[in-house]
């Protein structure tokens, strides 16, 4: 039995590693996420059983042993020199004019690679196996992580097969990727802990617990960039990182052999360009003269080699003061906090104003009016402020409140509670919505205004033309004319559209409206219960949850919108300008399932959402859940639970077919 699990353990450690090696240093896995736990598992199993198959490199050992004092000091074989700084290409011009000239030749090869924004780390392997691990510390001294790097399943335990030499001494960045920093900080807030500043914080803090079971919790990774030792190695740095990879080392597959000064300047352009895209933050590139010859030729100047540059991006982030903070509000009403800065220059442009996102995002960083503050700006992406800086807070300041009123129209704000806007209740009329509620008023299932379309309605709104949606109905020709792109026969046209669009059913000018959340099916329902504007503008939220499909969330929006004047003051002014709803008709079977509850459950021949509005305009409600006060539940194929409850409770239950004939015999032939 001994053998065999000897056996069988050496089996499946290489079978781990293996798939280490194609997810990590490949990106090309071969096994799902549950295969590689099941090999894990069986190791475990195996080695809690013979507790003698145990080794250090084995992939078991990477959660960590017990919490350390402290942290080892670890002298450097080789120093970990700094690397000089460029920031402009005329720099970068100085720094390939001074290695030409030392090397005495006019073309240089580099190899260009991203420069990580993680930690620095030395990874010393004897016989193929990994026996420290160090931080760069002062260069010439550092502090053993071992522990806690050999939780980290992107750096090798062990060498894969190969002529490795006995002694290798490997230079690399642990980093966090963004998506495990992010997932990482979802987790934490969701558990009320403090979230992680940024991505390197992160990272440093993570190698730097005295608890490797700690940082084999934190979503570290690893590239390899570098060896301090030489013997047995390729002549060059490219070489040498192809060597790495196929040793086991995950190497970033951005690494590139360039020739030449412009060479370099274009690949620093490209990888800013994709900097936002990649999974990993980087801070610019770094190009090392690739010839381990020329190296030796250039040498080094005090703590950096001639041979290599740092050619940095703009800094994403940057210091400033917060001097006031304003409300923005979007084309659908969302209030924004914006910050007023003093000028900085970050991310490569001047910025003045950042988004603040919402009041909950101010309360929990506790940024303030008066504030020194962290400036975010990565590519393209909106400036934010990330963080406040408390200790430069010498007084008190003012805590930012949400205002209760919209600043562009003083409509009521609010926020529902369970959401993070905060929105304006007006708009009909707020001037900062305007296009967006004309060009809902207009569309096929409002108003259908054919010929209105989005481009006409831009130029309409920037003309003054049209403040409101009741300013469409005093158009002109003449006014029209004077547009772009609109010709006689047009303008007539969508004149006529708009006349034409005079009489809607009640239910059709309601969802016009916009008022929030009420759709088509609950305009309709609404329409039906009060028959006319008057009685619909007069309830209370109590009687408008009486209505099929009206929670109390929605009966909030609408007696909300009804209960302010400037929309009360747009539908008087549709009704001055000659619009005349019509009251829906009662159906010829009136109200046929008043007062009952119906679920629809399952998978039927038409989309559900039309089997629902009919039920609604025959006065059901229409629930998503089955109790003992339902009338009957409409059941599809493959319907589940909801079904089963259904029969449980002796819930009538039909088919598709058995509802048509219900339907007729309660006096519904056309359902």
């Amino acid at each position: 039995m001994g053998v065999d699990a000897s056996k069988r353990a050496a089996q499946l450690r290489d079978l781990i590693e293996h798939h280490n090696y194609r997810y990590y240093v490949l990106d090309d896995p071969e096994a799902p996420d549950s295969e590689y736990d099941r090999l894990m598992r069986e190791l475990e199993s195996i080695e809690a059983s013979h507790p003698g198959l145990v080794s250090p490199e084995s992939p078991t050992q990477r959660v960590g042993g017990t919490p350390m004092e402290g942290f080892a000091e670890v002298r450097h074989r080789v120093p970990m020199l700094s690397l000089a700084n460029a920031f402009a290409a005329e720099e970068v011009s100085d720094f390939y004019r001074r290695v030409t000239q030392g090397l005495e030749s006019d073309e240089i090869s580099f190899t260009a690679e991203p420069k990580l924004d993680g930690v620095a780390i030395s990874l010393t392997y004897m016989g193929g196996l990994l026996v420290t691990a160090a931080t760069r510390g002062d260069g010439e001294r550092g502090e053993d992580v071992t522990s806690n790097v050999r939780t980290i399943r992107a750096v090798p335990l062990r060498l894969r097969p190969g002529e490795w030499p006995s002694l290798l001494e490997v230079r690399g960045e642990i980093y966090m990727p963004r998506p495990g920093f992010e997932k990482f900080n979802q987790t934490a807030l969701a558990a009320g802990e403090k979230p992680l500043v940024n991505p390197r914080n992160g990272a440093a803090g993570s190698l730097r617990q005295l608890d490797p079971q700690v940082t084999a919790k934190r979503p570290l990774a690893f590239f390899a960039y570098s060896t301090a030792t030489r013997d047995d190695m390729p002549s060059t740095q490219f070489a040498t990182l192809n060597q790495l990879r196929d040793w086991g080392f995950p190497v970033n597959p951005r690494v590139s052999r360039v020739t030449g000064l412009q060479a370099c300047l274009d690949y620093h352009a490209n990888m800013g360009s994709i900097r936002v895209g990649l999974a990993y933050d980087i801070d610019g590139v770094v190009y090392k003269v690739d010839e381990f010859v020329e190296q030796d030729i250039l040498g080094s100047v005090s703590r950096a080699p001639r041979w290599a540059l740092a050619h940095k991006f703009p800094a994403e982030e940057e210091i400033t003061r917060l001097l006031a903070i304003d409300i923005q509000v979007g084309r659908t009403g969302a209030l924004t906090p914006v910050a007023r800065l003093e000028p900085v220059f970050v991310g490569g442009v001047t910025v003045t104003n950042a988004t603040l996102h919402n009041q909950g995002e101010i309360q929990r960083k506790d940024v303030r009016a008066g504030d020194w503050v962290v400036v975010r700006r990565a590519g393209d992406v909106i400036p934010e402020v990330a963080r406040a800086i408390h200790a430069r807070r010498t007084v008190e300041l003012e805590r930012f409140c949400m205002p209760g009123s919209c600043p562009e129209c003083g409509s009521v704000a609010e926020q529902v509670e369970g959401e993070a806007v905060t929105r304006c209740t007006g708009g009909l009329v707020c001037p900062a919505q305007r296009k967006h509620s004309i060009r809902h008023f207009a569309t096929r299932k409002a108003m259908d205004i054919e010929g209105l379309g989005n481009k006409l309605v831009d130029q309409l709104v920037e003309q003054k033309l049209v403040a409101t949606v009741a300013d469409l109905f005093h158009l002109s020709h003449e006014q029209l004319g004077s547009l772009e792109r609109m010709g006689e026969k047009s303008a007539e046209n969508l004149l006529q559209a708009i006349a034409e669009s005079k009489t809607p059913p009640f239910d059709r000018l309601l969802y016009a409206l916009g008022i929030r959340e009420v759709g088509e099916a609950t305009a309709r329902s609404l329409a039906i219960h009060f028959g006319t504007m008057e009685a619909l503008q007069s309830a209370g939220e109590e009687e408008l949850t009486e209505v099929n499909d009206v929670g109390p969330i929605v009966a909030g929006h609408v007696a909300k919108f009804f209960q302010q004047d400037n929309n009360l003051e747009v539908i008087r002014a549709l009704v001055d300008a000659g619009v005349c709803w019509q009251a829906l008709e009662e159906v010829a079977t009136g109200q046929a399932l008043a007062g009952e509850t119906w679920v629809i459950t399952g998978k039927l021949s038409r989309p559900r959402i039309q089997f629902k509005n009919s039920l609604v305009s025959l006065g059901a409600k229409v629930s998503e859940s089955v109790s003992a006060k339902t009338s009957a539940v409409l059941a599809g194929d493959a319907a589940g639970s909801k079904l089963a409850k259904a029969q449980k409770l002796g819930v009538k239950v039909l088919s598709e077919a058995d509802l048509m004939e219900y339907m007729r015999s309660r006096g519904v032939e056309d359902f």
